[in-house]
């Protein structure tokens, strides 16, 4: 399912956005500021962000900013609505910029939209491949030069998580949510540790100099190659 969150400090706009797209079959969480937000993006993957430009503890401008590294779609939702704002949410890169106040199934359709222009959710390719290693999803395994890789199931979804994640930077809670979500079991940060470890055996060419699955020091993990 698709993971939405939206950053909005009025309650009563954040509950009805949130109530219209689960209607549509989305999962969405609410903060009603940034630092909440970021504590939800710490704490979790989300494939799309909706966020309102003015909040109480800081600039929607300014945040975005802040987080473009981590490559998620976002949708900025805001009562600014001159054109000298419109604009200059695009020249930083936003998907869509939605005015307040709204029509809600115009809204639905946009946000749709960025979905289906994102590809958020598609599982079109069946097999994912960054340098000498690619993963076939439908088949459920992974092979390095053409030989089949032995991996536990949760070493897969490790690297398939990380596969789907080019480009972005993995928190080590992010990937602890995503093991527990996918499998029901619980995993400690120091198993994850030991599950890392035996990845980068299995996928590098070095183990101790990683070019696959490189470690963004302070911040967590993301696939190289």
């Amino acid at each position: 399912m698709i993971q939405i969150l939206i950053i909005e400090d009025d309650r009563h706009i954040g509950e009805g956005l949130q109530f219209l797209l689960e209607n549509e079959g989305l999962h969405v969480e609410l903060a009603m500021t940034i630092a909440e937000g970021k504590k939800k993006m710490e704490e979790k993957l989300y494939q799309l962000l909706i966020l309102d430009v003015g909040l109480p503890d800081g600039n929607g401008f300014v945040f975005f900013q802040e987080i473009k590294e981590k490559e998620i779609p976002v949708i900025f939702l805001t009562a600014l609505d001159e054109e000298e704002h419109i604009v200059e949410g695009f020249r930083l890169g936003v998907d869509e910029y939605i005015t307040k106040p709204f029509r809600p199934r115009e809204l639905v359709s946009r946000v749709k939209n960025v979905i289906r222009l994102r590809g958020i959710g598609t599982k079109e390719r069946n097999e994912l491949v960054i340098g000498n290693i690619y993963i076939h999803s439908t088949e459920h395994m992974a092979y390095k030069n053409g030989k089949q890789l032995e991996l536990t199931a949760l070493e897969y979804k490790i690297l398939l998580l990380f596969f789907e994640n080019k480009g972005r930077i993995l928190t080590r809670n992010q990937i602890l949510s995503h093991i527990w979500d996918e499998s029901g079991n619980f995993v400690n940060d120091n198993t994850l540790t030991v599950y890392i470890k035996r990845l980068r055996e299995k996928v590098e060419d070095n183990p101790n100099d990683p070019k696959i699955i490189q470690t963004v020091r302070g911040m967590g993990y993301k696939i190289g190659g």
